[in-house]
């Protein structure tokens, strides 16, 4: 694919897709309307790399609540902006009624040039009985690599905290379940990708990776059907508070990785306070040694950074 390949989109209520060079790339569901159970937030899906292959899943059947790529918070205060059942010291995995959801309230910028594309917009966080908790402005950038290989997604997030209480935002890890620190920025994989390779900085891998800190990790998977490989990698902006974060991240069963800016310590969100986090996703075609890892973590910190001046400008 050209390196110059124009990136386009268009709106299709409820969410937009970005495509480059023609092909679709990823579709942004910014106004969900799933089921309260699954905590309605919005998310990204599918998401392909610029070889059409397809690197998400939605609803998948062990957790129907998971989503592409979504922002997703288990344990905010007492309520639950993941999905699915609570995990609680006590009873474990339990269901109760404090599924909340994120609703998209107005969109406040939506353009592409030819650095590529931007969506900007306000949402409201309400609990499952219907307070008002958290006002969001958030925004997606999507841009396409130097060498026609990858493109680049830029997910910031500012929350700000208008329950008029503190809330200690934190996980099951936090809760009591061991090595379990999910939520945040979370991504889950096609099925087929189960068994694939976690990779993190300076050659480590595997699951053993899970509640370490890094500035990045990336994972490499293999689809049925064609048997190429795709590569994942995310990169934890040296601006976020938690900087550089813990990990949550599977192989087995089922492909998903994460930063965990909450995994192992409670965050005490202030009232009235608000809370930034930045982070770049890599979509690259092909498998990646650590080499080519390497090059794809300096490319998101350098995206992340032109993205930071121009949000600034």
């Amino acid at each position: 694919m050209s390196t110059t390949a124009p990136i386009t989109w268009r709106d299709e209520d409820k969410s937009l897709t970005v495509s480059l060079g023609g092909l679709d790339i990823a579709t942004y569901t910014y106004d969900a309307t799933d089921e309260q159970r699954e905590s309605p937030r919005p998310f990204l899906h599918p998401l392909r790399t610029t070889a059409g292959e397809t690197v998400s899943v939605y609803r998948p059947w062990d957790h129907v609540w998971h989503k592409g790529i979504a922002w997703s918070l288990p344990h905010f205060g007492e309520d639950n902006f993941w999905g699915g059942p609570s995990y609680r010291r006590e009873t474990d995995y339990t269901w109760l009624p404090n599924n909340g959801r994120m609703k998209h309230e107005r969109t406040l910028e939506a353009s592409a040039d030819d650095a590529g594309f931007r969506f900007t917009h306000a949402l409201t966080w309400w609990t499952q009985p219907g307070e008002h908790v958290v006002d969001e402005v958030r925004s997606i950038s999507i841009s396409a690599g130097p060498d026609g290989s990858s493109w680049t997604l830029v997910f910031e997030t500012a929350m700000t905290n208008v329950s008029g209480r503190d809330i200690q935002i934190g996980s099951p890890t936090t809760e009591g379940r061991e090595n379990a620190g999910y939520g945040g920025l979370f991504w889950r994989g096609p099925r087929e990708f189960a068994g694939g390779r976690i990779v993190g900085p300076g050659g480590a891998t595997g699951e053993a990776l899970r509640g370490t800190r890094g500035p990045w990790l990336a994972f490499v998977g293999q689809h049925d059907d064609t048997c190429r490989h795709s590569t994942i990698l995310v990169a934890d902006d040296a601006g976020n508070a938690q900087h550089p974060p813990e990990w949550f991240a599977r192989s087995e069963p089922f492909a998903c990785f994460g930063p965990a800016p909450f995994f192992s310590k409670e965050v005490s969100f202030a009232a009235g306070e608000t809370m930034v986090n930045r982070y770049a996703v890599v979509i690259a075609d092909g498998d990646s040694d650590q080499e080519r890892l390497a090059r794809l973590a300096s490319l998101a910190t350098d995206v992340l950074q032109q993205s930071a001046v121009k949000a600034e400008a």
